[in-house]
């Protein structure tokens, strides 16, 4: 989540990811860190996970309502999730010929996106959410019952984003970018940055995969397992 979004579900002193955590029964953690993205790791039965994604999807929809009270907007954006999953996953996601997620757009009314690469150093991919609240939800169900179906394949290294860089200049006016040695967490341009060029056509709000980059891999996390977003 940008560092906006992840302010709005802490809430005034964490009151408002306290109530969060106390309705769902969900465990939900965010990652250390003051760089413009966070990784949210919801963990739980699974009822608990759906009423925590449900919680977060309505309040970034109540800040959007009221982003458009003070803008000149006439027409509301949609609520958007990214998720990380395991690449050994996304085949199954994905379905033969883009069936699976051909289904889970038409049934929920989301708009589902799988990146066509994996993470950097990682064995993930992000995969975007957008709609209505209660979409992103219903479709929330659908891929985490796929998920159940076809467990990961081998080890999945987890994508930790790496730290934000900053530019250190000498006295003599050189200038070097540093890593800093703050918590890591991703800014969507690196995000953009590592995704393959071919896979995608942007076309307004949302990427349009071409037909030919959904590969159907039938591969088989535990819904205990943590389930994130970026």
């Amino acid at each position: 989540m940008h560092g906006k979004e992840v302010g709005s579900i802490i809430g005034k002193k964490g009151e408002t990811v306290k109530k969060m955590r106390e309705d769902s029964n969900a465990r939900i953690n965010i990652s250390e860190g003051n760089c413009p993205e966070r990784i949210v790791t919801i963990t739980g039965p699974t009822d608990a996970i759906f009423k925590a994604f449900a919680m977060i999807a309505y309040k970034f929809e109540e800040d959007i309502v009221n982003s458009m009270s003070n803008s000149q907007a006439t027409s509301k954006p949609p609520v958007t999730l990214r998720l990380v999953v395991p690449a050994s996953q996304c085949g199954s996601l994905i379905g033969k010929g883009g069936s699976k997620i051909k289904e889970m757009r038409e049934t929920t009314g989301a708009q589902v996106q799988v990146a066509g690469d994996m993470l950097p150093n990682s064995t993930e991919r992000a995969v975007t959410i957008s709609g209505a609240p209660e979409a992103i939800v219903q479709c929330v169900k659908q891929i985490c019952v796929v998920m159940l179906e076809s467990p990961p394949k081998g080890a999945t290294i987890p994508y930790r984003p790496k730290p934000a860089t900053a530019q250190v200049i000498f006295s003599g006016g050189q200038v070097r970018a540093d890593t800093l040695t703050a918590p890591a967490t991703a800014g969507l341009s690196l995000l953009l940055q590592h995704q393959p060029l071919p896979a995608y056509t942007i076309q307004g709000q949302y990427a349009i995969p071409h037909p030919e980059v959904w590969m159907p891999v039938h591969r088989p996390v535990l819904m205990n397992s943590p389930f994130q977003m970026i």
